[in-house]
């Protein structure tokens, strides 16, 4: 059975075993079909051996070669879980100023090293922003060109004191990283497979 003929579907928590055209056999529970584009989203086993995870596997059906369906759900699924649509909108906000943020300083001409250490320091600290060429956090403190923890202004105490701190322990960082003699990277078993495709 390569695909669902016109009124067949999968149901949702049914149980199905593929053969793909290369001879690879998929088994897990479907979590989606798709009949319009004949995807099949399953939710398999985990290749990592955790027990508390699992695969989630999209198979497109003009690639499958034979499809057995183990057990069948008549059922109704349940319910899918409510979406809290506020946190994915101030989420999605957030995510917008940060990549704006990023466009600006590369169209202001700020350095590379000088875009790693913002990006540094808003992992740490959310309120920073740019200011022209400089880094301008908690509104107390401001970083100018060439973004040494020497270049860090502002009324002295404790978040003069640890900014400095943040871009001295990023410069160490950036520093260890280049005396590593960097490894070829590992694939993972996705980038295997988008390779191999």
């Amino acid at each position: 059975m390569a695909a669902p003929g016109p009124g067949e579907y999968f149901s949702v928590g049914s149980q199905v075993s593929c053969l793909t055209c290369l001879g690879q056999q998929l088994q897990g529970e479907v979590v989606a079909f798709d009949y319009q584009s004949k995807m099949l989203t399953l939710k398999c086993d985990p290749s990592s051996g955790k027990a508390n995870l699992s695969d989630v596997v999209l198979v497109n059906l003009a690639y499958v070669s034979e499809v057995d369906i183990i057990d069948d759900r008549a059922e109704t699924p349940p319910p899918l879980a409510s979406l809290n649509v506020g946190k994915l909108a101030n989420r999605a906000r957030s995510e917008k100023e940060d990549k704006l943020s990023q466009a600006y300083a590369i169209s202001a001409g700020v350095s590379a090293e000088g875009q790693q250490l913002f990006q540094t320091i808003h992992k740490t600290i959310k309120d920073c922003k740019w200011q022209e060429k400089n880094i301008l956090v908690m509104e107390d403190v401001v970083i100018s060109p060439p973004y040494q923890a020497d270049n860090c202004k502002g009324k002295e105490g404790s978040a003069l004191s640890h900014v400095r701190k943040i871009v001295e322990k990023h410069f160490r960082d950036v520093e260890s990283q280049k005396l590593v003699p960097r490894q070829p990277a590992q694939l993972t078993q996705k980038d295997s497979s988008a390779l191999s495709s």
